[in-house]
């Protein structure tokens, strides 16, 4: 008797991409841009969330950003599972994630790493989305050649989402010499390696497999017809939604931050929204994951001739080599403009300015400066990503594939 996978894949695999996933994935990685360029430029040091300091402007820069990760993760899930749809076998199809999983880490660790540095220094390292989406797939890859069902990986992948935060009491410290499991699994924190040498895991992994797991069950959904399928993420998006409200006002689960009650009305709202991202919660995920199906059931039916469309869906279409492009772009103009108004910019070369370390107590720019940034990258960022997108459509290597 054959598995449920593979009669899903065996109904009508397309032979083209769906156009709405290129295009809700440009979108989500051109805000990601907006919070990198905070991050280089904005005169802000201090955490934007932060409902004692923060502004309604400074607040919403930041929390607009949270979609990205989630709707990634989600969609490279997704993504997997149309691979494929397009014919290709379960070993094909973990070979393909399982290769490009371990590219990802190496790629977090060299340029990625160059591109928040600008130095080849390794004694401090940093574990970010890169990482966590390598990883990800190096163990849906692993699931797929063992022949999992799709319906057991999306249980799994929902049993993650819902129920890690169960074990949010339990503290790295516990594990004593192997405590570095737990913060690669579970608990944001510092690695020790080496002499002298540290990495600091912002991206634990355990609610994020079960993100990319979700997404792959969320392929026999994308397969449907146009008007079923959006009937179908309309309804998942709104009950994620409804659930994230639920949970919130309940305010017993879901979130190691509690709901705190403010006379403030615009403050109450801000804490409402206000969900732990490291690790992601499950009002967190809720909260990210219920707006993008829904957004992305709308976009189903966007004009692909249209303007933004095509921006937005030609970012979408190269996302690796997007996300390596942007952070060096950023960090050169940063590093320009330090020197045009410093006549310096040593301060940021280094991991240190990560944490404010060593910059000038005047470093900096106001809201609408960091947003005029922005807008200059995405423009810049524009035609080089057309022309490596038409590049990659047309052209015969191999490792194409894996940008």
């Amino acid at each position: 008797m054959k598995s449920f996978e593979n009669d899903a894949h065996a109904v009508a695999p397309p032979s083209q991409r769906i156009p709405s996933i290129d295009l809700l994935r440009g979108i989500v990685m051109v805000l990601m841009a907006l919070d990198h360029t905070r991050d280089f430029f904005s005169s802000a040091f201090f955490n934007p969330l932060d409902l004692a300091r923060t502004t309604p402007a400074l607040f919403f820069t930041r929390w607009i950003t949270h979609f990205c990760a989630p709707t990634f993760v989600l969609l490279a899930g997704a993504g997997a599972y149309l691979y494929g749809a397009r014919g290709h076998s379960n070993l094909e199809i973990a070979r393909f994630l399982f290769i490009r999983g371990l590219l990802l880490i190496v790629f977090e660790f060299t340029l990625v790493h160059f591109g928040w540095s600008f130095n080849f220094d390794y004694h401090y390292l940093l574990a970010q989305v890169i990482w966590m989406i390598g990883w990800s797939m190096v163990i849906l890859a692993v699931l797929i050649a063992l022949r999992v069902p799709v319906w057991a990986l999306t249980l799994m992948g929902v049993i993650l989402i819902v129920g890690h935060n169960l074990l949010d009491s339990i503290g790295a410290h516990q594990f004593g010499s192997v405590q570095w499991l737990w913060i690669i699994l579970h608990q944001p924190g510092t690695i020790e390696f080496g002499q002298g040498r540290q990495i600091f895991v912002l991206y634990s992994l355990v609610p994020w497999v079960g993100v990319m797991a979700v997404g792959y069950g969320l392929g026999p959904i994308l397969l449907k017809s146009p008007d079923e399928r959006r009937k179908w993420l309309l309804r998942l998006g709104l009950g994620l939604t409804f659930a994230l409200i639920f949970l919130r006002w309940v305010n017993v689960y879901g979130d190691p931050q509690s709901l705190i009650p403010y006379s403030d009305m615009t403050l109450q709202f801000l804490s409402f929204i206000n969900t732990t991202k490291y690790p992601p919660s499950l009002l967190f995920l809720l909260m990210t994951l219920g707006p993008a199906l829904i957004v992305l059931a709308f976009l189903d039916r966007a004009n692909a001739s249209n303007l933004l469309t095509c921006i937005f869906s030609t970012f979408g279409r190269v996302p690796l080599f997007y996300y390596v492009l942007h952070l060096s772009l950023i960090h050169t103009i940063a590093v320009v403009i330090s020197y045009i108004r410093y006549g310096e910019a040593s301060w940021l070369f280094g991991t240190g300015w990560m944490f404010r370390g060593g910059l000038p107590p005047e470093y900096g720019y106001e809201l609408k400066i960091v947003y005029l940034a922005w807008i200059g990258v995405v423009i810049i960022l524009y035609p080089i990503c057309y022309l490596f997108a038409r590049y990659k459509e047309h052209g015969q290597a191999g490792w194409l594939r894996y940008f």
